[in-house]
């Protein structure tokens, strides 16, 4: 499904260049799971950021299904994304003005589906979610754990391809980050490939595979944790 070949990402001012990624080629399997960690600062971010189409890698490829996609265009990148990646923030990066229903909406009304499936996509998401009861409350009115949920919710409302998770669990407690990884379990077995970002070993044994990062290179590739 997903396979970079070489990618490096340099930032470059007049005076330094500086080197997130360096040559880092990995393939990410139909329904498979991938946990990337490494130390802050080693490239973990910015490989998610250009596996997810938000930013375009230096030099390398990078294929989803059949297509090179590594160096579209922005308008290009946009398009590439809608159906086919969902995206799931620490910070949750719900918006405040809309309540439940709207943020999880928001997906399909990118994608120009009509007003009726989008319904009954987003009621059937957030009955899933164990969320239906919160969809005319906003963001503000909800717990840590409540809000992730959201957010997994509008990940997956579109049926993306790929779920790009960046630290999911980082700011909840034990109990919800658990109730958290066990809903990407859940998601995954049903054939959705997941590639996450996490500090935690926890989290990481749910993965298949765990890639590790150092200064911008993998250093090891190993099964997951349990």
């Amino acid at each position: 499904m997903i396979k970079i070949e070489g990618i490096s990402k340099f930032f470059r001012t007049e005076e330094i260049e500086t080197i997130a990624l360096n040559n880092v080629s990995m393939e990410v399997k139909d329904s498979e799971f991938i946990a990337v960690m490494g130390p802050s600062g080693c490239g973990k971010s910015t490989l998610l950021n250009i596996l997810g189409l938000l930013d375009n890698p230096t030099e390398g490829k990078y294929y989803l299904g059949n297509t090179e996609v590594g160096h579209l265009r922005e308008k290009d990148r946009t398009k590439m994304r809608k159906g086919n990646i969902g995206f799931i923030f620490q910070s949750f990066n719900l918006i405040d003005e809309l309540n439940v229903y709207e943020n999880v909406e928001l997906p399909l009304t990118y994608m120009d589906m009509k007003a009726k499936n989008r319904k009954e996509r987003v009621q059937s998401i957030l009955k899933r979610m164990n969320i239906s009861h919160r969809s005319h409350h906003f963001p503000q009115q909800l717990s840590g754990g409540q809000q992730q949920r959201v957010a997994i919710a509008r990940a997956v409302v579109s049926n993306p391809q790929i779920i790009l998770a960046d630290e999911p669990t980082g700011n909840l407690d034990s109990k919800n980050g658990s109730e958290v990884m066990q809903l990407l379990t859940d998601l995954n077995k049903e054939g959705t490939s997941i590639v996450m970002v996490t500090h935690s070993k926890h989290d990481a044994s749910y993965a298949h595979r765990v890639v590790n990062l150092f200064d911008g290179s993998i250093v090891s590739t190993v099964n997951g944790y349990l």
